[in-house]
């Protein structure tokens, strides 16, 4: 079965079809906002650590045990327990509860780190594309969110 999601002015297309734009994802998303912010704030703190593409799938409606999946990945093992680090961080500071548990951090190559309402997979390069996560997901839309800028020095 797959997940139709109206086409409303201002939808993005790109190669998974058609993707509401950030400001309709905030408001699909505000019933759950609270749960939203976090998971956005833990896509942002993966996102601090690598140039890996971070997704953000609604997997609610499909799955009904967790609401989000955020799906990053490292090159090494250094670099995903770093992301693994700063995404407890960034939901921590964001006002997310303690996590529930995490699965896989000594071998570094699938990290599953589960919040309940949602659930952080940070994997290795490799095993991201061996297991395909997006892939088996397909029907859950992406939701749009926007890292945080650095910054700019100011020349004077």
């Amino acid at each position: 079965m797959t997940l139709r999601v109206p086409i409303l002015p201002g939808d993005v297309e790109s190669d998974r079809g058609i993707a509401p734009s950030l400001s309709q994802a905030r408001e699909l998303s505000a019933s759950r906002a609270p749960v939203y912010d976090l998971a956005v704030a833990a896509a942002r703190g993966a996102a601090s650590k690598t140039d890996e593409e971070i997704r953000l799938l609604d997997v609610g409606s499909l799955l009904g045990i967790t609401d989000y999946f955020v799906v990053s990945a490292g090159r090494n093992d250094r670099q995903v327990r770093a992301i693994v680090d700063e995404v407890t961080r960034q939901v921590a500071s964001a006002g997310g509860t303690s996590m529930r548990r995490v699965e896989g951090l000594a071998a570094a190559e699938w990290v599953l780190v589960d919040y309940g309402s949602f659930v952080v997979h940070v994997f290795d390069v490799e095993t991201r594309e061996r297991f395909g996560l997006e892939r088996l997901w397909a029907d859950a839309p992406t939701v749009a969110w926007e890292p945080l800028r650095e910054p700019h020095a100011v020349e004077g």
